[in-house]
């Protein structure tokens, strides 16, 4: 599906909600009767239609501690739904940057971003072979899901560590975090969208990314 008839698609199937306790943010979100699955045809499954549990803990953290973003560029690493690029470009970040190697994430972005008028840059590309990112802030919420895609960012994030950036992770406790480089900051108890209404909360973290410990 080309990038302008994924944003008539999601425009047209993914209502408008409030972000859970971040009602000041609103995303289009996929609910039962979106059928957003018919996008995942295009390749990835698509992860940017919901918030992930530590997505919304690292949003819920910039809107507490706006000065870990405010007049400072940063970057979205893996931006899905663009959560994290709005939650700092509201709290005061000079300049967004949201990346995602998922077309149909970027539509959702710019939809979104447009949404909640907010002035993004959207990349539709895999950085993490690439050169790392210099003197920004990174977030990075739920790109540890998997161990091959874990090792890769965190290769890639030590490399921008190296390269003076500051970079925050967000994330509900998966098997292939990279614990020795991880300083928890704060938690989270966040409804995890995938457990159904009736499942109790989840404690999500967010972490300060450093080197080996």
């Amino acid at each position: 599906m080309k990038p302008s008839s994924a944003a008539r698609f999601i425009a047209e199937h993914c209502p408008v909600q409030p972000v859970p306790d971040l009602p000041h943010i609103h995303l289009h979100l996929a609910v039962p009767q979106s059928g957003i699955w018919r996008l995942a045809a295009d390749g990835e499954p698509p992860y940017w239609a919901w918030c992930w549990p530590g997505g919304l803990a690292l949003a819920h953290h910039i809107a507490a501690n706006p000065e870990m973003v405010e007049g400072r560029p940063v970057i979205d690493l893996g931006t899905g739904s663009g959560l994290l690029a709005i939650a700092a470009a509201l709290a005061g970040a000079s300049q967004v940057t949201a990346i995602d190697a998922d077309p149909n994430a970027i539509a959702a972005t710019t939809l979104n971003a447009a949404l909640n008028t907010v002035a993004l840059t959207t990349e539709c590309r895999d950085p993490l072979d690439g050169p790392a990112f210099e003197n920004a802030t990174i977030c990075v919420g739920d790109l540890f899901y998997a161990a091959d895609l874990a090792l890769r960012v965190t290769t890639f994030l030590d490399r921008c560590l190296a390269a003076s950036c500051t970079i925050w992770v967000g994330d509900i406790g998966r098997a292939a975090l990279p614990r020795n480089r991880l300083t928890p900051v704060s938690s989270w108890t966040i409804a995890d969208f995938g457990h159904g209404a009736s499942a109790p909360d989840t404690p999500s973290v967010v972490y300060r990314y450093s080197a080996i410990q």
